[in-house]
């Protein structure tokens, strides 16, 4: 087989293939297989969400059955662990690299930037890799979401270092500034860097069979013969004869999910690959007698996920022109529902492509993929392009992730950094000693530290957590069938008034109502007392039947736990759901029209709020971590140090 045993292999899987006709011939080698189901299969159909306790199980039957690897991190199941299962991702990796003694381990990486969203200096990138291969790492698939080497060069490296497998990785994608020719000099730099093996990423899932064969040809040659391994999504369909042309090319692995999670937006069957295969020379070495077993187990773990199931199951050739990754396309969907928006999924599938236009042709993968799609979202709400831009399309524009594949919109370009020039940024040799002095108090270790740099603000408030034990994941509703709670014809389910589940940006709460009052007026309303999560909150006041003049008089500090409704020019709002980073613009300062004022987090991106007049800032009614939606006064910009939020600071 292609590429470095595991220290940690003790012997040969006892595995074997079913032998087939032609199998074994003098000079010809077994298609190896990638098994996703612990990672990218449920990535792409649950969101991500799968906990380990639900994967060890399963595992020594999946140690058995001979496969190449067993995909099993990345940044989207870093991200998952740390923001809503609240499990620690190394003590995760640790768990499987003991549960599968045989088998390789791998994970996907984004080159300098990690597994976080912004490029990182050396010592970040080697201690990061140093770490995960030291917890049961055994290949590291780089890739960069703009196909430029010299974000890859510095992580490729480090894993060399380490004594680990190296694979660098093309990603896949059609434009008018991307072609199979182009795609495949990438070869030549891996070469150069001494990979061990080569992958395509179609994340998307819009490779045709032709093209697929083609560049495992092409790579072939500009790799200088290096194993080629080939992972496609199943999302328009193609993916299958994708596979099947990839080792009559010459491929040496393909990528499959176990029939429970494959399919849709995420991968061939394993199980329909094999028999596909098992009829040619290249027939894997596979014990098939086990995947009846391995199915059925994930078929009952993936009923408890149902909240998060993807709206696309089938195929859809539709991704062939908007090229949304498999991996985004139940997170966007997912992210669409919080927001409360997802009846406009179809038009931000449609405005995608154009924002990609208008970004010269990224190909659309982590973190580009997010960018794109967030963006694409925010045109969609707010109902005019480019009127609200994220931090992370700025940056981009600024040249901050890279070489940009093709020419940009001058007009995009410009509503969102105005004339500034191009400015990539400086990336150092040493970052870790800030990050302890940011983290001072939080990180107990170098792995809470790496988590901290991954994701700052939401491992601070992880971490801190982590300390105390208080680490609760998100509540999984019962399943409907089981739970004997009423289903409605349109799929909702029905539930008393005095005991529900809500779920707001991504975090699911149980809520009980433990009193009704009486009293009250038609100006306010009527108080409701609850229990959230089993804490007692103070009365919340319903505005049931209060106009918006109503409304507007009535003073914001006196309803507690309530903002106002931004109906003043001077107030400060957001067009999407979120939670606020940080506070600009303090009390007190004079701003302009269109300066930062706010920055939330929506969409897993970060979104500037800016002033909607000259003025002074008058009024703050929020403070870092608190939950924000459309609609509600966040801050007020006024025309003097006057106004009627005076006092309210967070």
């Amino acid at each position: 087989e292609s590429g470095k045993i595991p220290p940690v292999m003790k012997k040969k899987a006892k595995a074997k293939a079913v032998k087939k006709k032609g199998a074994g011939k003098s000079g010809v080698r077994p298609v190896g297989v990638t098994e996703l189901v612990l990672r990218d299969g449920h990535q792409s159909l649950i969101a991500t969400r799968m906990r380990a306790d639900d994967m060890l199980p399963i595992c020594g039957t999946l140690d058995q059955v001979g496969f190449w690897s067993l995909e099993v991190w990345g940044g989207a199941t870093f991200d998952a662990c740390v923001r809503y299962l609240r499990e620690d991702p190394w003590e995760r990796l640790r768990k499987l690299r003991r549960a599968l003694p045989n088998s390789r381990l791998q994970m996907l990486l984004r080159g300098r930037n990690l597994l976080g969203y912004r490029p990182y200096a050396d010592d970040v990138v080697d201690a990061f890799v140093a770490r995960a291969a030291h917890n049961g790492v055994d290949v590291f698939r780089v890739f960069d979401a703009m196909n430029d080497f010299n974000n890859m060069r510095r992580a490729l490296a480090a894993v060399k270092r380490a004594g680990k497998h190296a694979q660098g990785t093309v990603c896949f994608t059609e434009s008018p500034v991307h072609s199979v020719p182009m795609l495949a000099e990438l070869g030549k730099q891996f070469a150069q860097a001494d990979c061990d093996s080569i992958a395509i990423k179609d994340m998307a899932g819009i490779m045709t069979p032709a093209a697929c064969a083609e560049l495992v040809s092409a790579l072939k040659k500009t790799g200088g013969g290096m194993p080629v391994h080939v992972h496609s999504h199943a999302t328009s369909g193609l993916a299958a004869m994708c596979l099947l042309r990839a080792a009559e090319a010459g491929a040496d692995v393909v990528d499959t999910a176990i029939s429970a999670f494959a399919e849709g937006a995420s991968h061939p069957a394993t199980e329909t690959m094999f028999a596909a295969l098992s009829e040619t020379p290249r027939a894997p070495e596979l014990d098939a007698a086990k995947f009846p077993r391995i199915a059925k187990y994930f078929r009952e773990v993936r009923r408890k996920y149902w909240q998060f199931e993807s709206e696309f199951t089938g195929v859809d050739p539709a991704v062939l022109r908007h090229h949304v990754p498999g991996g985004m396309i139940s997170n966007l969907t997912s992210q669409l529902r919080e927001q409360g928006a997802l009846d406009k999924i179809e038009e931000v599938l449609e405005e995608i492509p154009r924002v990609r236009r208008d970004l010269g042709y990224p190909p659309l993968v982590t973190p580009t993929s997010q960018i794109v799609g967030a963006q694409a979202a925010l045109n969609v709400v707010t109902g005019q392009r480019y009127a609200s831009v994220t931090r992370e399309v700025k940056n981009y524009f600024l040249g901050h992730y890279g070489r940009i594949p093709g020419e940009v919109d001058a007009e995009a370009r410009k509503l969102a950094v105005g004339d500034a020039p191009m400015s990539p940024p400086q990336v150092g040799e040493e970052e870790m000693e800030r990050l302890k002095n940011e983290a001072e108090g939080l990180a107990g270790g170098e792995e809470d530290l790496l988590t901290y740099a991954m994701f700052p603000e939401i491992a601070r408030v992880y971490l801190q957590e982590k300390a105390a034990g208080q680490l609760k994941p998100e509540e999984l509703l019962p399943d409907p069938k089981e739970s004997g709670e009423k289903t409605r014809a349109d799929g909702d389910i029905e539930r008393t008034p005095s005991e529900f589940r809500i779920t707001v940006h991504g975090e699911t709460h149980h809520v009980r109502v433990t009193g009704v009052g009486l009293g009250g007026d038609r100006a306010k309303g009527r108080p409701f007392y609850m229990t959230l999560d089993d804490v007692p909150e103070e009365a919340l006041v319903e505005y049931v039947d209060e106009s918006d003049e109503e409304r507007e008089a009535r003073p914001a500090e006196k309803i507690p736990g309530v903002r106002p409704r931004a109906v003043l020019p001077g107030h400060v709002t957001t067009a999407m759901p979120g939670a606020v980073l940080s506070v600009v613009a303090p009390l007190g300062e004079a701003v302009k029209k269109g300066d930062p004022v706010l920055v939330i987090e929506a969409m897993k991106m970060e979104h500037e709020i800016t002033a909607p007049m000259d003025g002074v800032v008058v009024g703050v009614l929020v403070g870092p971590g608190d939950a924000v939606a459309p609609g509600e006064a966040l801050m007020e910009i006024g025309e003097s140090d006057a106004g009627i939020f005076r006092g309210t600071e967070s």
